[in-house]
C-alpha cells in the first residue's frame, strides 16, 4: 500500500502534464486556422500577431481559438519600438534576456499606444526589422 502511495503524486503528475500539453497542442491547432488569412504570423504563449496589408491584429492565444482581437492599421502607426524591461533597446546590441518583451505601436491620433507582448528578443526584433520596413514604405 506503501507503494500505491508514493506512485500516486507521480501519477497525478503525468496526467496533470498531458491535460496541459493537450491544452497547448489545441492552443496552436486553434492559431493554425486563425493565421491561414494573412500574410505573416506569429504565435508564442503571450500573444498571436497576424499582418494582412497594412492591417495588425493581435489578441490572446486560447485552444478555442484568439480572443480579445484588436485591429488596427499600420498608417496610423507614428512609431514602432522595441521594449525590453520597459526600456526601449538598440538593435545593434540586443540583451540576453529581460523578464517582458514588448513591440510598443505609438498611433499619432489619438496619442496612445498598443503593447504586444514576446517570449523571445530575437523574435521581437525580427517583427519590429520586419514592421519598421513596412512603416517606411508606408510613408513614402
Amino acid at each position: 500500500m506503501e507503494r500505491g502511495l508514493l506512485w500516486l503524486p507521480l501519477l497525478l503528475a503525468f496526467f496533470w502534464l498531458a491535460w496541459q500539453g493537450s491544452k497547448e497542442y489545441q492552443k496552436i491547432e486553434a492559431y493554425r486556422a486563425w493565421a491561414e488569412k494573412f500574410d505573416k504570423a506569429k504565435y508564442d504563449i503571450y500573444a498571436v500577431l497576424g499582418q494582412k496589408g497594412n492591417d495588425i491584429t493581435w489578441g490572446k492565444p486560447t485552444p478555442t481559438g484568439p480572443i480579445k482581437l484588436e485591429t488596427f492599421s499600420l498608417k496610423n502607426v507614428l512609431q514602432i519600438r522595441l521594449l525590453v524591461d520597459e526600456e526601449p533597446v538598440d538593435l545593434e546590441i540586443l540583451p540576453k534576456k529581460g523578464r517582458t518583451i514588448e513591440l510598443e505601436f505609438v498611433f499619432s491620433e489619438p496619442a496612445t499606444s498598443v503593447r504586444v507582448p514576446f517570449t523571445e528578443i530575437s523574435l521581437a526584433a525580427q517583427w519590429y526589422k520586419y514592421l519598421q520596413v513596412e512603416l517606411q514604405r508606408l510613408n513614402q
